[in-house]
């Protein structure tokens, strides 16, 4: 009735069950890691008339921004608006981990001043670049 073949993969389908723990239960999925490349995105909302009410934090953000620049720790950041703005939205920050987009968004003056309506800190594994 059954052949060879069908006996030995029964066999082994059975010997394979047999190993895991009663309950346990078998994951096809992989478990993923951070990757070599992972940086931090900072995304801020500005209030909308965020132009007018900089002036007296903007030296003080620009300033934060540049140290950690410096250091290594921020790889770039700018407004963010629509295509062919004239009043950004918010800005986008990249930062190498993220301990220090937390800080900077801690310490950033127009966050204190309550330029930016709200922030977020998303991880960003980078797959290809140039």
């Amino acid at each position: 009735m059954w052949g060879m073949s069908t006996l030995v993969s029964r066999a082994t389908l059975l010997a394979f069950t047999a190993t895991r723990a009663p309950g346990a239960r078998r994951s096809i999925a992989t478990r993923t890691t951070a990757l070599a490349a992972t940086q931090y995105l900072l995304k801020y909302d500005y209030v909308p008339d965020i132009l007018e009410k900089r002036g007296p934090y903007r030296e003080g953000h620009l300033g934060l921004a540049q140290q950690l620049v410096n250091d290594g720790k921020c790889l770039a950041g700018g407004p963010v608006g629509p295509p062919s703005m004239e009043v950004p939205t918010g800005a986008l920050f990249v930062f190498a981990d993220e301990a220090s987009a937390q800080q900077f968004a801690k310490d950033d003056p127009y966050m204190e001043a309550g330029l930016v309506t709200s922030h977020s800190i998303q991880e960003w594994n980078v797959v290809i670049e140039k």
